[in-house]
């Protein structure tokens, strides 16, 4: 920040140009999106598949195509990270005591939660943030007239999220202590008139925006913040999801397609003569000639196809470790089909295959869940502008809990026989529990209701 504070910042007469380049001022550094990580994460981007750094091969004239394999290991990573936090959603309890006003506020949230679909939110945040270090949510009211979050508001909630993989770029401005005290984003519009650039500023009171339109930044717009915060949440981190392993990936890149081009090259079989006579030249007939060859050859002359003796098992075994290398190294569970088969599918080999994954969102959960308190904390903010005001105590005293718990593949039938057995096989739950939880009735009660009926139509037909 160079020292300067908020106040210092907007001092009054100041030129846009010198406020925005203090805005802009990052005190975190981060991967480019644009200068590495979109390189990494695209496999088209990979250095396999650049045509200056891995030329075609001319022979005689014409251009013969290399062989260009790419693997979107990156992406992979990227999802497999997403589902182990978020495939299974994010809890938020609260814990509103015996205090009426606070069980209303805990259930308007949980009601602005799901209206939000914040749990597919969450999803979409992870990739952006395991992809590209980065992402921002912006949290807004707009004017329109509703219930659905339990009370009646002519506020509505909405939100929108920002981060480099959608071309924004993004400034956090953070105080001597670490607070967040100023929020950034620049993004620009493209039409037939030229480039319009835009940057919206956020405060704990105001919204700044300006536009540039080739001439230098005007401020355009000015509004106050009435939640006395910034109304988003912003969450970081200092490498990709897959960190360091792109030189394992682009290896396993680099010795797969050099494979492809001896295949390519050697894949037909040479026919061989061996005489004492003198050479023998030729060319061999087309595969299709119904015709066969018959060749008058000297004595003790031989003949055979040569054929291309590869080293297969030793490259499918070094790619393979390449491929296993990058999994290991970010305690990820391979789950592709192959190395699936080789499995033991029981609870307990499902737990020892999640145990490395477990560790990994644990250790990622600290920032996922630090995110999704602010967030709770921004919704309580605008909870008091919604609200009247003898709920603004209710509201800030309202205490909760994010807990984000790993995805795993649970063993259901497994787990019921170890319950059955534990309590005397005796039932655990009601035949209706059990009808609706198969879910192909729509009516559960109506169903139970025509089994017993059934059932006393076939014992008096005995």
């Amino acid at each position: 920040m160079r020292g300067k504070t908020l106040e210092q910042i907007f001092e009054e007469g100041r030129p846009a140009d010198h406020i925005i380049a203090d805005l802009k001022h990052k005190t975190i550094i981060l991967p480019s999106w644009k200068q590495r990580l979109i390189k990494e994460y695209e496999p088209m981007l990979h250095p396999v598949m650049d045509e200056q750094t891995y030329q075609d091969i001319v022979e005689n004239g014409k251009v013969r195509k290399v062989a260009r394999i790419a693997y979107n290991t990156q992406k992979l990573v990227v999802k497999r990270l997403t589902g182990l936090c978020f495939g299974t959603p994010a809890e938020v309890t609260f814990m509103p005591g015996d205090d009426e006003r606070q069980k209303d506020v805990a259930m308007y949230l949980q009601n602005i939660i799901k209206r939000t679909r914040i749990n597919s939110l969450n999803i979409e945040r992870a990739k952006q943030l395991f992809a590209s270090c980065e992402v921002f949510t912006l949290w807004y009211g707009v004017k329109q007239a509703t219930i659905e979050y339990g009370f009646k508001s002519d506020i509505k909630l909405r939100c929108r999220t920002f981060s480099p993989m959608k071309g924004d770029e993004l400034y956090p401005l953070f105080d001597k202590d670490g607070d967040l005290i100023a929020f950034s984003i620049g993004y620009r519009e493209i039409s037939d008139d030229g480039t319009v650039q835009y940057f919206d500023t956020y405060t704990a009171d105001k919204h700044y925006h300006w536009v540039n339109e080739g001439s230098g930044w005007v401020e355009e717009q000015q509004e106050d913040i009435t939640i006395g915060k910034i109304p988003g949440v912003y969450c970081w981190r200092p490498e990709p999801g897959w960190e360091d392993t792109s030189p394992q990936v682009y290896e396993r890149e680099w010795k797969m397609s050099r494979n492809g081009n001896y295949l390519d090259k050697n894949n037909v079989p040479l026919f061989a003569v061996y005489s004492d006579e003198g050479d023998i030249f030729g060319s061999e007939p087309l595969i299709n000639e119904e015709a066969r060859t018959i060749l008058q050859l000297p004595p003790n002359s031989k003949a055979e196809y040569i054929t291309w003796q590869q080293a297969t098992d030793a490259l499918k075994f070094h790619v393979n470790e390449l491929k296993n290398s990058v999994f290991e190294q970010l305690q990820i569970p391979n789950w592709s089909y192959e190395d699936m088969k080789a499995v033991h599918t029981s609870g307990e080999g499902l737990k020892q295959l999640f145990i490395d994954a477990r560790l990994k969102v644990t250790e990622e959960s600290g920032r996922l869940v630090e995110m999704l308190d602010r967030e709770i904390n921004v919704l309580k903010a605008f909870l008091k502008v919604m609200l009247p005001e003898e709920y603004a105590s209710a509201i800030d005293e309202l205490k909760f809990e994010v807990t984000i718990t790993p995805y795993t593949i649970d063993d259901e039938k497994e787990r019921i026989s170890n319950l059955s057995l534990a309590n005397g096989n005796k039932p655990m739950i009601s035949q209706r529990e059990s009808i609706e939880m198969l879910g192909y009735s729509t009516d559960p009660d109506k169903t139970l209701q025509q089994i017993a009926e059934e059932s006393v139509a076939d014992v008096m037909a005995l």
